[in-house]
């Protein structure tokens, strides 16, 4: 328990110690030790002496039948831990495509966002372990993610805090266990249909058993690591695209080619990638690698198609330029799906 208060205390510290908070809570293991870390403080109104708030919101997925129950009982416990307000916030999961997880989550994270505008919270805690981070490393890496999704979560980013980074799993059933509280356990955790749950029940077990322990650690080793070499190079792309992008008509932005040629690769494929989601797109790698082809200046000058209705395409060269001074601008434009 004390380690949890501990890793609370430094999340919120790493947070500029936000006044009002909620905590994401969905019965399991993982958040209701959050909770009740968080409520210690919350009890006191005090966190290493700053002032403390805190709230809770329980979302029901409306996935499984007994879900609605769980929220309830939930909901009473948080109460009972001393947290105020505590909302439960029932959910339409909306089909995109994406899959059932990633629907759940674009879902679950609209509701929190929009119990900490109502409430004004300025921070929203989730209780994600090591091992989660672990997991999304690994799933990283099957899925050939660069720099930025190996990173993994952040243990501050923006509105959430995720304080429990450094905690195993079980270590937070220990906590419900000292706390004499009873988690529920998701069924979908097991359920093979879930990719994540394979890597869970399956994957992660396997490599344990024969690489030894410390997997889960090293992987969020990994993701610590490149999460920091992320944030460097995100930082200077940032800033190279301020001082390169030209902004004409509304929807339509231009890159020099000359000067992104000149960028080194790593910097060059985010200024792009900048560009595209500025105008609502979304960058995938083969698309961005197609973009950057436009650079060569051979074959099609484009529109290359990026999705989130975005095409790129290469001006021509101006006919009074030096041989070997200049390449025609890239420009980007939206259009607005009809």
């Amino acid at each position: 328990m004390g380690r949890a208060r501990n890793a609370v205390k430094a999340a919120l510290e790493e947070a500029d110690w936000p006044s009002r908070v909620l905590v994401g809570c969905s019965g399991g293991a993982d958040s209701l030790a959050l909770a009740a870390a968080v409520a210690y403080f919350a009890r006191r109104r005090d966190v290493a002496g700053h002032a403390l708030e805190a709230g809770a919101v329980v979302v029901d997925h409306g996935l499984q039948e007994a879900t609605a129950q769980v929220a309830r009982t939930t909901a009473e416990v948080l109460r009972e831990l001393g947290l105020s307000p505590v909302r439960v916030v029932a959910v339409e999961v909306r089909r995109s495509g994406e899959g059932p997880e990633a629907e759940a989550r674009t879902a679950r994270l609209a509701a929190l966002e929009a119990a900490a505008r109502e409430w004004g919270a300025q921070s929203v805690l989730l209780g994600h372990t090591l091992d989660d981070q672990a997991e999304q490393v690994l799933l990283g890496l099957a899925r050939g993610s660069g720099t930025r999704s190996l990173g993994g979560m952040r243990r501050v980013r923006g509105l959430y805090v995720r304080p429990f980074l450094g905690l195993r799993r079980a270590d937070t059933l220990e906590v419900c266990a000292a706390e004499g509280l009873e988690p529920w356990f998701d069924p979908t955790n097991e359920d093979p249909r879930y990719m994540r749950s394979r890597v869970r029940m399956g994957i992660m077990p396997f490599l344990e058993a024969e690489l030894g322990p410390g997997v889960a650690e090293g992987l969020a080793r990994t993701a610590a690591i490149l999460g920091r070499d992320a944030d460097c190079l995100d930082a200077e792309a940032a800033r190279v695209y301020a001082s390169l992008v030209e902004r004409t008509d509304p929807g339509t932005l231009l890159l020099p080619g000359w000067e992104l040629r000149d960028l080194p690769g790593a910097i060059r494929a985010r200024v792009l990638s900048l560009a595209v989601v500025e105008l609502g797109g979304q960058p995938t790698f083969e698309r961005l690698a197609a973009v950057e082809h436009l650079l060569d200046r051979r074959g099609s000058a484009g529109p290359i198609e990026v999705p989130g209705h975005v095409s790129v395409r290469r001006q021509p060269r101006r006919k009074d330029a030096a041989p070997g001074t200049e390449y025609g601008k890239l420009v980007f434009v939206s259009h607005p799906r009809r």
